[in-house]
């Protein structure tokens, strides 16, 4: 092979291995966007993954599998495979990775931060307001087999959780919020009362209380070598809900994050003060809020409506053993606030995706098998595991669901008060809930917000000083450990909506550059072998 050849060879491989690459990366060209039938194809026989979260509660796992078999029984030609996680990081990582090999779920249990990055690909996730309002096979639709919800008859605000980028790319599952599990026994101890509604000076102030010790190094309160008085276990909405409620800003719309502002300075003053003391710590730091709540030393544990089962001396899901479990009196209050009269809180919980598929017959047994997922029966069950709201009007003022919530206290399994209390908090409060901006890189921000906490934290009890110096290094640190710098949701919004991805842009650029040298060389070669004939 002559010397010419064998560099235009060697430049193609090189072209076509970078764009192997990128293709393997970015998942190739993408899917053609969804089209929904005109008829859903009954003879045709249809196999669908179901990737969901489980928290080891047997329960849900047979309401799981009671789901999946109810709905064969209607859809014979419709078959549910199901796949369970134990965390939602890991199915987001499992989706990332399959997305490059067309190998994602057919119906995801996931949160909105997560499908704005899945959107990346291209027509990954199917949008969902054409589905819904199908007259056959959406919302309420004529040619479904079981009794769907409307449109107007899911929760609006839990619906909206789902609308971004100009569209609906999920719809909610269960709903939940954040609560303060209170020792109440031990408040009323050190000689204090609960408010009606918890502050944030109040819960600094009792802890601060608690930490005393006799000569011994007993805390006085529960006669034992341990205790922090408030824990937090997802420090992450600790740092949002503060923000929220003093109007400070964590991002908008648009992905301009504006979270590194003095408000949040202000507010990591104050948790690093009582976190020197030990007064405070978080999940990530000392263990579940629950397991130190339930063996009397902790009296403040923030934690999710839906984990009340593990909380108080009688929960059915405690970790700890029955000689380690303190007999106090359980409070569930709503989260602390800074203006008691304007509550501000979380609003979250498990919301469910359809992703797209080369076949639209495929799509649409997902996309029947996840309104399913919305009916009565399902809502109700589920919700009775744990301290979840069912997101539809219809199962929240069904005649079995109000009976649910009625016998609070009959036993300590079903009925167990303190998780009846948890999910009344939530259907009490749902006009104060929020929801942050979700665009692609908002699941960092929202990692990078409770790092703020984490960070403070450990370096108080590390005996650091934290002072301006410091908090100038730790936004820069937080800053470039989630690349807070690189994101920028207004592209993401033009790449959602057609405009190419950088490392398309950046394979486009190669093989345009590629081209010309190899355009160069062959003119350079021609012009060499012209001037040696003359």
């Amino acid at each position: 092979m002559r010397r010419t050849h064998r560099i235009l060879f060697f430049l193609l491989v090189c072209v076509m291995a970078f764009s192997g690459t990128l293709s393997a990366f970015h998942g190739s060209r993408g899917l053609d966007p969804f089209v929904i039938p005109e008829e859903f194809d009954t003879e045709k026989t249809y196999e669908i993954t179901f990737w969901a979260k489980n928290d080891t509660n047997i329960n849900q796992v047979r309401i799981y599998e009671k789901a999946i078999a109810d709905f064969e029984a209607l859809y014979p030609n419709i078959h549910v495979n199901l796949r369970l996680y134990t965390d939602y990081s890991r199915i987001y990582n499992d989706v990332i990775t399959n997305i490059s090999t067309q190998t994602t779920p057919n119906v995801c249990i996931t949160y909105p931060d997560h499908i704005a990055t899945y959107l990346t690909g291209v027509n990954t996730v199917v949008p969902l307001d054409g589905l819904m309002d199908d007259p056959k096979y959406g919302l309420g639709g004529s040619e479904l087999r079981f009794t769907s919800p409307k449109r107007d008859e899911i929760v609006s605000q839990f619906l909206a959780e789902g609308e971004f980028g100009g569209d609906s790319y999920a719809i909610p599952f269960m709903r939940s919020t954040e609560a303060c599990y209170v020792n109440k026994t031990y408040v009323e101890a050190l000689g204090y009362t609960l408010p009606e509604t918890l502050t944030w000076d109040f819960i600094w102030e009792v802890s601060e209380a608690a930490m005393a010790q006799d000569g011994e190094g007993n805390f006085l309160v529960n006669g034992q070598k341990i205790m922090i008085p408030f824990i937090y276990k997802s420090t992450d909405n600790m740092m949002i809900q503060m923000l929220r409620q003093k109007e400070a800003g964590y991002s908008d719309e648009e992905g301009n994050i504006g979270i590194f502002n003095d408000t949040t300075k202000e507010l990591l003053y104050t948790i690093s003060e009582h976190a020197g003391t030990r007064a405070f710590s978080t999940f990530k730091i000392s263990s579940y809020p629950a397991n130190f709540l339930n063996a009397g030393q902790c009296i403040f544990a923030v934690d999710s409506t839906a984990g009340a089962t593990w909380m108080g001396t009688d929960a059915p899901l405690s970790d700890i053993s029955e000689d380690a479990i303190v007999e106090f009196e359980t409070a569930v209050m709503t989260i602390p606030q800074f203006e008691p009269e304007n509550p501000q809180m979380i609003s979250q919980g498990p919301s469910i995706c359809v992703f797209n598929k080369k076949n639209s017959g495929e799509v649409l047994a997902s996309w029947l098998f996840a309104q399913y997922l919305l009916t009565d029966g399902v809502q109700i069950a589920y919700a009775e595991t744990e301290g979840y709201v069912p997101v539809t009007k219809n199962a929240q003022e069904s005649a079995e669901y109000r009976d649910y919530l009625s016998r609070a206290g009959e036993d300590d399994t079903t009925h167990y008060e303190i998780k009846i209390q948890a999910s009344e908090l939530l259907l009490d409060h749902i006009e104060d809930t929020f929801v942050t901006p979700v665009w692609n890189g908002s699941a960092s921000l929202r990692e990078a917000s409770g790092q703020l906490i984490e960070n403070v934290t450990k370096s108080m009890r590390r005996k650091e000083t934290v002072d301006e110096a410091y908090m100038e290094k730790l936004f820069s640190d937080v800053t470039a450990l989630y690349r807070l710098n690189q994101a920028n949701a207004a592209s993401v919004q033009k790449t959602e909506l057609g405009k190419l991805p950088e490392a398309a842009v950046a394979l486009l650029i190669t093989l345009v550059s590629v081209w010309v040298l190899l355009g160069g060389y062959a003119l350079f070669t021609f012009l060499r072998k012209k001037k040696s004939k003359t």
